[in-house]
């Protein structure tokens, strides 16, 4: 039988590139080889402040962006997590098992807390219990996502190895799937890319002007310093999006004029947002095909949850028996 893979993003707004080369492009790479699922966890979504009426507006335009991307519900299945009830199951079982100071410890929970300090709750603390029973619940043994997640993918690890110790062999462990670009620098200047980061991203939807614009606001020095490239900061992460979007020609060539300080980066940054255009040019034009076919799409979701429900509901019932709940 093939492996199985779960990865999933939460609806908090339209995918950007730090999504697509940490996340996607993974899911692209396996869904050949692999048995896929591959979610869009609007249940996670709702443990950071969020507004309802505009929730499953934000679900479509993951799912959109996902079929434009190129998984191929042939190939995976494409799941949105609160439609499959047996995820919030797994996962208050699995809860009753796992220490609560463990996950008071994880450096995810203290940053969120720090980030919403009025918007504390029991669903942000129980995050990695339910990432868990994502993963779990369809034993699934790969996981594509950036190194930002491998706490989680550890609790989720520590939480297969205390549920089979408990009641037998249940679950595999599963491990990160590696992508070349799983860490996509921010244009902000430090960190990553994030959609919780306003001006530190770039959507898989914007045209070459917003490009342009976003890129435009990277901040930068006088281009008179000479040297070695900054390791951090704005010309260190500008530096970085040239190498992973435009290459090592592309990097190469403005290494070359920053050492010799004739760099200029607005040449930079225009040649790099062409460069960002052309790739994603293709994947917008596919999204407005699905865009135009409401019908096709609600078709695809309603066949793939069904099927993650039968899946989902055959380890349930492992589970429940195991547990002595049936």
């Amino acid at each position: 039988m093939k492996k199985r893979v779960y990865s999933g993003i939460r609806a908090t707004g339209r995918l950007h590139l730090g999504n697509y080369y940490g996340a996607v492009k993974g899911m692209l790479a396996l869904q050949d080889t692999y048995d896929c699922i591959f979610a869009v966890v609007d249940s996670h979504t709702i443990t950071v402040p969020y507004d309802p009426a505009t929730l499953q507006a934000s679900i479509r335009e993951i799912i959109l962006d996902y079929l434009a991307a190129g998984l191929d519900p042939e190939k995976c299945k494409l799941e949105i997590q609160s439609r499959v009830p047996q995820h919030t199951e797994l996962a208050y079982y699995l809860s009753t098992i796992y220490p609560v100071a463990r996950l008071e410890d994880l450096p995810t929970y203290k940053e969120k807390k720090a980030q919403y300090p009025k918007y504390v709750n029991m669903g942000l603390l129980f995050y990695p219990v339910l990432m868990a029973a994502d993963i779990l619940l369809y034993k699934a043994e790969l996981v594509p996502v950036g190194i930002d997640q491998e706490p989680h993918l550890e609790v989720a690890r520590e939480v297969a190895r205390k549920f089979n110790s408990m009641f037998g062999q249940t679950f595999p462990e599963p491990v990160r799937f590696k992508t070349s670009g799983e860490y996509v620098p921010s244009l902000a200047g430090t960190g990553k890319m994030s959609k919780s980061v306003e001006g530190s991203f770039i959507n898989l939807t914007d045209d070459l002007e917003t490009i342009k614009q976003r890129l435009a606001k990277v901040p930068t020095d006088s281009g008179l310093l000479g040297g070695q490239i900054p390791q951090e900061g704005g010309v260190a992460n500008l530096f970085k999006l040239c190498y992973l979007l435009g290459g090592s020609d592309l990097h190469q060539k403005y290494v070359q004029d920053y050492k010799e300080k004739r760099i200029r980066y607005s040449e930079l940054k225009n040649e790099l947002a062409e460069v960002i255009y052309k790739e994603l040019n293709p994947f917008q034009q596919r999204r407005k095909e699905f865009e135009n076919n409401p019908k096709m799409v609600d078709e695809i979701l309603e066949k793939s949850n069904a099927e993650c429900r039968d899946l989902a509901e055959i380890t349930m019932q492992e589970v429940r028996e195991k547990m002595g709940l049936r």
